[in-house]
């Protein structure tokens, strides 16, 4: 029987496999306490953090229980870590006077990093109209670059296989909608902060989003001289005018100045109150018109009256 050589392949193979557990076990996540300090806010978060009741209440419930949801954060490669989702308890633990946050760290390209982090903060109550636009347009942008969809067209063609689309299906809602969110990041600031603020409904502030820069500021200086802020049919008027490049800042001021519906006085009055002086049959426009008609004749008797005595 041949003797067997030992040629050391054993502790080769060992070494080996060893070394690729270490390796997939560096990549499995893990939930680490991190100094506050050591994490950072992603770049261009979309999502506000306020100091408020509900972020108060929520330093109280982490004193009690801890935080219960670990926060996600990818390494940086100049150190520390960048948050992509916890950024509120972070400051909550901060108003709790604690300096660790519980946090699942993985590895990630900036695309995969933005998905994460809106997926991660979009289903919070409350957003605003502005956060909601700048989350999707960088969800969007980072889903184009992964490749599952190139072709960035205009709402009015086929909804099919967009970009967009595939991002609303995931957000549970239209593209139509996602697409309306998005429009609302070519607005001013100070537009935009008129919508979050309710002063300008979803409506009209899309449609104003195609007017060009310069003109949005003519729009916004006569919103502040007038007090005022568009109707949808001001809004519209605006956009076609713009997009047939007719729109001119003195037709902002023109149209801006008209009387929206609801703000005309109103004065009405129930048929069966002038039933009793009017023919049998007679209609409310025929009552109306009637009364005109004689309240002009009584003007102009006055104003004859007025005129002799001179």
């Amino acid at each position: 029987m041949a003797e067997k050589i030992d040629l050391g392949l054993g502790k080769a193979y060992d070494a080996l496999f060893s070394s690729q557990e270490q390796r997939d076990d560096e990549k499995r996540e893990k939930i680490i306490d991190i100094p506050l300090t050591e994490l950072h806010t992603f770049k261009n978060h979309p999502f506000r953090v306020e100091v408020n009741d509900e972020l108060r209440e929520m330093a109280r419930s982490i004193l009690d229980h801890g935080v219960v949801t670990p926060a996600i954060a990818r390494p940086r490669p100049e150190g520390g870590y960048e948050l992509l989702s916890g950024h509120r308890r972070k400051a909550a633990c901060q108003l709790a006077g604690l300096e660790i946050l519980p946090t699942v760290v993985r590895e990630l390209d900036d695309d995969a990093a933005t998905i994460v982090m809106v997926d991660s903060n979009q289903q919070r109550e409350n957003l605003l109209p502005s956060e909601k636009a700048f989350a999707y347009q960088m969800k969007y942008e980072a889903m184009k670059r992964q490749g599952k969809r190139t072709d960035l067209t205009s709402p009015q063609l086929a909804a099919k296989s967009r970009t967009d689309d595939a991002l609303a299906f995931e957000a549970v809602m239209s593209g139509d909608t996602v697409r309306r969110y998005i429009r609302l990041t070519y607005l001013l600031p100070e537009l935009l902060k008129m919508v979050d603020e309710g002063r300008i409904a979803m409506t009209p502030a899309v449609e104003l989003s195609y007017l060009p820069k310069k003109l949005q500021e003519e729009l916004l200086d006569t919103c502040e001289m007038l007090d005022c802020t568009p109707s949808l049919s001001q809004a519209v008027e605006m956009k076609k005018l713009a997009q047939a490049g007719k729109l001119k800042a003195e037709d902002v001021v023109t149209i801006m100045s008209r009387l929206k519906a609801n703000q005309q006085d109103k004065l009405t009055f129930r048929k069966d109150t002038f039933a009793a002086y009017f023919p049998k049959g007679y209609t409310a426009k025929q009552m109306e018109e009637s009364i005109i008609n004689m309240l002009k004749e009584r003007k102009r008797q006055l104003d004859r009256r007025r005129d002799e005595a001179r």
